[in-house]
Formats: structure tokens, sequence, C-alpha cells
């Protein structure tokens, strides 16, 4: 039988060839590690680290945006209030974290996240990365608001060396844990990772932000610039969580890999951290305002520095330092109440905002 030209080459057409990939061995929680890990990277249950996936649930019920705060006195205070020392410092902090937070950004996805081999790990993270894309937006926002000069202030952590030595320091800590081929499974390289990571969670996220939005809630607790601390205790919350879930992840590596951290090495991390900390502080306060000074600042880095050491399970890298600003804890732990008639609304997580 003849058949058309079309019908003879579907049937003269061999069969489709078949594949079939071959099954693997169901995921155990228990062969899951924070880093050179066996398990499959892409199932994200049953979960090793519930205590993650947690942290995760928590940062987005805590969702926020910068549009939603009234900076209308922000705006007179800036222009008409503030004296020039205060704007000094004013200008001078949002300088300084508008480039933290790239730089925080850039570290979680680039440096962190992608050695990260359990999934609930890196899903905090990657929310993570949204957050500091966002805590840049606000200052941002707080920059356009007051119509600063952008250029000028953004290239102030370039130009001005106390500013420029808390990021040169922070890039120099981690620049080289950027690489994707650092093998974790070499012990050197994996106690550069640790110690990283460390430094990134304990010193730049929990103390350099923990102790850098303090001059602004300074101007705060005097009923100034009350908008943009506003921002930051927003931020607060999230850089808090930031700073816990940094730590466990550093407790819990080191407790898998049996892994000592060099006391000397640690010794050396705080002592260049307070130095460009106490630079820093030195600069942007070289004239007090009312309820603040360098020395102030100075003091309540080192007792935070004690407080992440101890979190760390580490000895204090400064026994006997002291709470110098007690009201501290209370302005970044304070329950935010609104009324509705009074401001737009701002509360996101369910049962109030402003805490963790």
């Amino acid at each position: 039988m003849n058949l058309p030209f079309d019908d003879w080459a579907v049937s003269a057409a061999p069969p489709a060839p078949t594949f079939q990939a071959p099954t693997l061995a169901p995921v155990r929680a228990a062969d899951k590690r924070v880093v050179n890990g066996h398990a499959d990277i892409n199932q994200l249950a049953p979960f090793k680290y519930p205590w993650a996936w947690e942290y995760f649930l928590k940062a987005n019920r805590n969702h926020w945006t910068p549009l939603e705060i009234n900076m209308a006195q922000d705006v007179h205070d800036y222009h008409h209030t503030l004296t020039p020392a205060e704007r000094h410092v004013f200008e001078n902090v949002l300088a300084y974290l508008t480039t933290s937070d790239i730089l925080a950004m850039r570290n979680i996805g680039l440096a962190v996240m992608e050695k990260m081999s359990a999934p609930e790990l890196q899903i905090y993270q990657a929310r993570q990365v949204y957050e500091e894309a966002l805590h840049t937006w606000t200052y941002q926002h707080c920059i356009e608001t007051l119509n600063l000069d952008q250029g000028e202030i953004y290239n102030r952590y370039r130009v001005v060396p106390a500013i420029h030595g808390k990021i040169a320091l922070a890039n120099r800590r981690l620049e080289r844990i950027l690489r994707s081929d650092l093998d974790l499974a070499d012990r050197d390289n994996l106690h550069e990772f640790a110690l990283s990571y460390l430094f990134f969670a304990a010193v730049f996220e929990g103390c350099w932000f923990y102790n850098g939005f303090s001059p602004i809630f300074a101007l705060q607790r005097r009923g100034l610039m009350k908008g943009t601390a506003e921002q930051l205790q927003y931020i607060m919350r999230d850089e808090v969580m930031h700073c816990g879930f940094g730590i466990r992840v550093v407790r819990q590596l080191l407790q898998e890999e049996n892994l000592t951290l060099d006391p000397a090495a640690l010794a050396a991390l705080w002592q260049e951290a307070e130095a460009a900390e106490a630079d820093y502080a030195n600069y942007i306060l070289r004239d007090p305002i009312l309820g603040y000074s360098a020395d102030l600042h100075i003091g309540q880095f080192r007792h935070i520095a004690n407080r992440r050491a101890r979190q760390l399970g580490l000895d204090e890298p400064y026994p006997g330092a002291t709470n110098v600003l007690p009201w501290l804890d209370e302005q970044v732990n304070l329950r935010k109440e609104k009324n509705f008639f009074e401001t737009r609304v701002t509360e996101y997580q369910t049962g109030g905002a402003l805490q963790w």
C-alpha cells in the first residue's frame, strides 16, 4: 500500500527514546550540615534546623516599608532646629549606613548564602538579602525627603577617613570568603570562613549596627528627628534577628565541625573593630551633642561586644565594661502603638510591631 509522504514519514519514524533518571535515596535530616553537607540542597524538609525556618516565618511577619512613616517633622527639625553639631552627627550616621547595608546585602548573598548546605538556612538568608535592600531604600528615602546632596552623602564613605576605615575593615574581613571556589573542606579555609561570619554577625551587625543607630535615638529622646528614628527602629528589629541568626549559625558550625577559633585571631578581631569604632565615634561626635558623646558611644560598643561574645560562648573581650546607655535597649525594644487617625498604618505584624 502506498502512503502519502507525510503519513509515511510518521509511520517510518523510530520510537522516541525514553529516559528514566535513576532514583535517589530519601533525604535524612541527620545528613544536613551548615556547610559541607551531603543532603539535597533543593529539598527543604525534613528540617535539621527548624529554628532557621522559624526565623524566616517571623521575618515575614515583620514586613514594613519606609513610605509608611511620616517624615514631615524631620524636614522641619533638620532645616530649622538641629544645631550644626547635630546635623554633622545625623548626616554622617546616614553616610555610613547607606554603604554598610549594601555591603551586608552582598556579603550574605554572595559569600555566605551560597556556602550554606541546608536550604532552611539559605531561605532565611534570602529574606535577609531582601531586608538589607529594604534598609538601603530606607536611608535613601530619608536622604531624598530631607533634600540632602546625594552625591556628597554617598561619597563620604570614600573621602572621610573615619567612615572609610570601618568599611575598609569590613571589606578586608569579608573579601576572601566572597570567592565561590573557597574549599571549606580545608580546615584553614573553614576557620577563616567561621571567623569572617562571626565578624559579620556579631561585630558588623551585632555591634556596629546596634550601636550605630544610638546617636539618632539620642535625638529622638529629645523629640527630634522622630520619623528617621522610627525608621531605624524597624531596621533595628530586623538587624537584631540577623545578628541572632548569624550567631546561632556560627555556634552550630563550630559544634558540627569540631572547630575551635584561634584566641589570638579573636583578640585581633575585637581590637580592630574597637579601633575603627573609636575613630568613627570621635569623628561624628567631635562636638558632643546633648545626652550623647564619643566616650558614651565607645563605652556602649564594649558593653554590646561583651554581650555578643557571651552569646557565642566566648570570653568577654572587655571584662568589666558597663552599660553606659541603659535607655538604648528600652529604645530598640519599644512597643509602638499607633492611633489610626493620627498616622498612617505601619503595623503589619499581628499583635503589634517592633517586637522580636
